[in-house]
């Protein structure tokens, strides 16, 4: 009883200075991109969803491509299917190493029942060390929503269609403005591409017309995609809360209360 209620109040603590972070700190989506800030929203805290996960890894780590927001791709290398139950379901994610600077993190995109109603729609993250014995608590109750849901100025990758899992994950950050939330990856492109249209107040053509307008670059901060994107998948680190730096300040208060760390070991 006593874990359960230490375990909670470091969650409320950590919810407590990720606010502070969005709110003031020069790295923050809020502040480099000059969105208001209201306090983020989250799930009530559920030691239901903390579980342990077993990681069957690749015998050979595999390059993977997952679409981002601005039509591109983020190279990832695929490293294995984590393992777990939640309420009778037996259950796997894909995790992705997000390459150089992120050292031993490892990265679970993944969507759910709740994407695209109380949680954002295109998909929320988790951010593992990996470990030798290649089991994990695996806690939803830290799920994070990428930077792109707070601000188009940012890319981020999607979750791959095997981490859409079938059970509602009523745990961690809730979708930040629920009148904005794209249903699913998909939306987030048309909503950009309407948005990029009406910017330029250029009308819808239609199909049959022979001069056509190329929406390129949907979502970006300019409203069009480098030829670097177009031509070829980006190497784009994870942004969000669980970036290496963001998460060192996040994570620095529990770290200050006495939590220990997780042991980091390199990727296989």
């Amino acid at each position: 009883m006593d874990d359960v209620e230490n375990w909670k109040t470091d969650l409320e603590e950590e919810r407590h200075q990720k606010d502070g972070f969005m709110l003031r700190h020069p790295e923050s989506p809020f502040v480099s991109s000059r969105v208001p800030f209201h306090d983020l929203r989250y799930f009530p805290p559920d030691p239901a969803f903390r579980v342990m996960a077993h990681l069957d890894r690749l015998a050979t780590p595999t390059e993977a491509y997952l679409r981002t927001n601005r039509d591109g791709s983020a190279v990832m290398r695929y490293l294995g299917d984590l393992h777990f139950r939640i309420a009778g379901s037996d259950l796997a994610l894909r995790l992705y190493h997000a390459g150089e600077g992120v050292g031993t993190s490892v990265f679970v995109p993944f969507r759910d029942v709740t994407s695209g109603r109380d949680s954002y729609g295109p998909g929320r993250y988790l951010i593992l060390e990996l470990n030798e014995s290649d089991d994990y608590e695996v806690d939803f109750n830290r799920a994070f929503n990428p930077y792109c849901a707070y601000s188009d100025d940012f890319e981020c990758a999607f979750p791959p269609a095997e981490n859409d899992l079938s059970v509602p994950i009523r745990a961690g950050e809730k979708v930040w403005a629920p009148d904005q939330n794209p249903a699913t990856p998909s939306s987030i492109m048309i909503e950009a591409v309407k948005r990029f249209r009406a910017a330029r107040q250029l009308p819808s053509q239609p199909k049959s017309s022979p001069r056509r307008v190329r929406s390129t670059g949907a979502g970006t901060a300019r409203g069009s995609r480098s030829r670097r994107t177009a031509r070829r998948p980006r190497r784009a680190s994870v942004r969000g809360p669980g970036s290496s730096r963001s998460r060192r300040r996040a994570r620095s208060s529990a770290r200050s209360t006495g939590r220990s760390g997780r042991s980091r070991t390199k990727a296989r």
